[in-house]
C-alpha cells in the first residue's frame, strides 16, 4: 500500500532506502526528506552510473508507490510527454455522427439551432474521453500519488523545459480544450541530468538541487556489500580501493558505481579470493568502457593493486 505521508526524519529516509538496497549518503537522504516535507521536485545531477535513476526506483519501492518514467530525448514534445488526442476514436465518432446526422438534426426548427447542436457535438470530440494520457498527465491522475521520474532531462530540447514549469511548481497542467488538470495527489518528482547541457534557471528554481558524485570509499564499500552480498571483505576493500586509484587517471570515462557493482559480481563469479594482476587484466573491460582507457590504465595495474592492498591492511 502506498505511503504518501512525509518521513518523520532524515534517518527514516536513510533506513527506508537502505531496506531497498540503496545506500544513501547523508546529503541524498536530506534532499529526499526535504522534498517530501515541502513538496518540491528534486533535480539530481551527476555523472552517469552513480545512482540517480536508482534513487527514484528505490523511493518508489520503499514507499510502495507506482513509478512513472518519462525518458527524455531530443525532439520530445507534449504529444509524447503530456497527452495526445485519440484521433482514430474521434474519426470513428465523426463517421457515426455523419450516419446519424438526419436523426440528430431532425428536430432543429432553424439553421441556427442545427448549427448549435453540431457545435455541442464538436465539444464532445475534445473531451476527456478522447484524451490519451502520456507520462506527465498519468502522474497527475494517480489517486494514491506516484514517483514521477523525468530521466535525462538534459537530453531534451531547451523548449521542452517550458512544458514542465507548471507541473513542477503547482503539480497541475493546462490543456487548452479541457482547462486545468490538478494532481489528485502531488507526485514525488525526480529529474535527472548528466549535465550534457545547462538547464534553464526557471526549471532550477522550481527544484531542490542534488549532486551525486562518486562516493567516498567507505560508502562505496557499503554499496558493494549491499548489492553483492557474496563478496568477501578483503576483496571488497581491495577492489574499491583499486577503483578509487583508477579514478585519479585522466580517462575518457571514469568507472562509476554501476561499473563497481558489475565488477564485484564478475569477481565473485570467477571466485577471485583477492585482486591479482592477471585477474584485473582479464576483467578490466568490465570496469572501463573504452579501449584507450584500458590501455592507459594497464601500466598502472600493479601499482594500484599494491596501494589498494596496503590500504586494506592499514585501513
Amino acid at each position: 500500500m502506498a505511503d504518501i505521508r512525509p518521513s518523520a526524519s532524515i534517518e527514516a529516509v536513510e533506513s527506508g532506502l537502505a531496506a531497498q538496497g540503496y545506500i544513501a549518503s547523508r546529503q541524498i537522504a536530506t534532499a529526499v526528506y526535504l522534498a517530501q516535507q515541502i513538496e518540491k521536485p528534486i533535480l539530481v545531477e551527476g555523472p552517469a552510473g552513480v545512482g540517480k535513476t536508482e534513487l527514484a526506483k528505490a523511493i518508489a519501492a520503499w514507499r510502495g508507490m507506482k513509478m512513472i518514467r518519462l525518458q527524455c530525448y531530443e525532439g520530445l514534445d507534449e504529444a509524447k510527454a503530456l497527452y495526445e488526442w485519440k484521433y482514430a476514436k474521434q474519426l470513428l465518432y465523426t463517421q457515426i455522427l455523419k450516419d446519424k446526422l438526419g436523426e440528430v438534426l431532425g428536430g432543429a426548427p432553424t439553421l441556427e439551432a442545427a448549427l448549435n447542436q453540431l457545435h455541442d457535438f464538436g465539444d464532445v470530440f475534445f473531451s476527456k474521453e478522447f484524451v490519451e494520457p502520456r507520462p506527465l498527465l498519468q502522474a497527475l491522475e494517480q489517486p494514491a500519488g506516484c514517483v514521477l521520474l523525468i530521466d535525462e532531462i538534459d537530453k531534451s530540447d531547451a523548449e521542452f523545459e517550458s512544458l514542465l514549469l507548471e507541473i513542477l511548481s503547482d503539480f497541475q497542467v493546462t490543456i487548452p480544450e479541457l482547462g486545468t488538470v490538478v494532481a489528485v495527489a502531488p507526485p514525488t518528482v525526480i529529474l535527472t541530468s548528466n549535465s550534457e547541457r545547462d538547464l534553464g534557471d526557471a526549471l532550477k528554481r522550481r527544484c531542490l538541487h542534488l549532486h551525486i558524485g562518486f562516493p567516498e570509499q567507505k560508502l562505496e564499500e557499503r554499496i558493494v556489500e549491499s548489492r553483492v552480498p557474496g563478496i568477501s571483505q578483503t576483496l571488497r576493500k581491495q577492489m574499491v580501493g583499486f577503483i578509487h586509484e583508477v579514478r585519479t587517471l585522466d580517462l575518457k570515462k571514469l568507472p562509476s558505481v554501476s561499473e563497481t557493482i558489475d565488477w564485484a559480481r564478475v569477481l565473485v563469479l570467477l571466485q577471485a579470493p583477492e585482486l591479482g594482476h592477471e585477474m584485473v587484466k582479464d576483467t578490466l573491460n568490465v570496469l572501463l568502457k573504452y579501449e584507450a582507457d584500458i590501455e592507459a590504465t594497464m601500466p598502472q595495474v600493479s601499482t594500484f593493486i599494491a596501494k589498494a592492498s596496503r590500504q586494506n591492511v592499514f585501513g
